[in-house]
């Protein structure tokens, strides 16, 4: 009861820069939290948060020994995983850091949402006649995190996505066939783009460069990857590690669309609605 007391007595004293200040926090601990996210530091993390756990509850229970080790070891192990992480952690830095400002606002949205819906059709009728000739391709999708530093990689093409410029791109005797085709903004970026390898062991031995590459994009960007097998002919699509593999053009259709142009944005108010809305208030 007196943690109950002494929590209803902060919260009475709490001021609006104190809700600021653990909106912030919590804001970048989701950040975080997205960034490991089915990566190799999940499980690390994940023990970081238990040891957190026990040091507090040894604290609690009065056991002096164990909160006396586990102290110690936090001490340690912080400094420690930091110099371990430096390269993942950089990494995070400079995709918060990248981040599109443009997201927090919603001005020219059913113009995107316009534009998205017709990069997402074209890009089904281009994956279908691929997948039926078994000519590979891998394209990438921008969500959220900018992929700038991806397209700079590769040859910069800014034109609007179009089936026939696709199935061109990924030509097998084209010189930009061997990379990823980014799409941005429902524009095709670049092309010939060189991505990162997924750094996962249990991935199956029948999967390629290509579908290694799409997996270890959306393991360090919540981009959206889509492939077409050049073996097989199959088309997969990988998002936060996971890849989704043997799908058939009108599922990929469905998975874009509900990635990329989720119902709830467009029933939510943008922010010029809003201002009129108080305005007329």
């Amino acid at each position: 009861m007196k943690m109950f007391e002494t929590i209803l007595n902060n919260a009475k004293m709490a001021t609006l820069w104190d809700v600021v200040d653990i909106l912030l926090v919590a804001f970048l601990f989701y950040r975080l939290m997205r960034f490991l996210r089915n990566t190799n530091a999940q499980k690390l993390f994940q023990g970081l948060i238990a040891m957190v756990v026990i040091t507090i509850l040894s604290d609690l229970a009065q056991l002096h020994v164990i909160y006396y080790i586990m102290e110690t070891v936090m001490q340690v192990g912080i400094l420690a995983l930091v110099i371990i992480f430096q390269p993942e952690l950089r990494k995070m830095l400079e995709q918060f850091g990248s981040s599109k400002l443009s997201n927090l606002f919603s001005f020219g949205r059913n113009q995107e949402a316009r534009t998205t819906d017709t990069a997402i059709l074209q890009t089904i009728e281009a994956v279908n006649s691929l997948a039926w000739t078994k000519t590979g391709a891998l394209i990438i999708f921008q969500r959220e995190d900018s992929l700038q530093n991806i397209i700079n990689t590769g040859t910069t093409i800014n034109a609007d996505v179009n089936a026939e410029l696709l199935k061109n791109l990924f030509y097998n005797k084209a010189p930009l066939h061997d990379g990823a085709v980014v799409i941005a903004d429902g524009r095709i970026a670049a092309a010939g783009c060189i991505l990162p390898l997924s750094g996962k062991q249990n991935i199956s031995k029948d999967l390629g460069t290509r579908h290694r590459a799409g997996l270890g994009q959306s393991e360090n960007y919540d981009s959206l990857s889509v492939i077409v097998s050049e073996e097989t002919g199959g088309i997969s699509l990988a998002e936060g590690g996971i890849l989704k593999q043997h799908l058939a053009p009108e599922t990929l259709e469905r998975l874009l669309t509900a990635k990329l142009m989720p119902e709830e944005d467009d029933q939510k108010p943008n922010l010029l609605e809003r201002v009129k809305g108080w305005i007329s208030k």
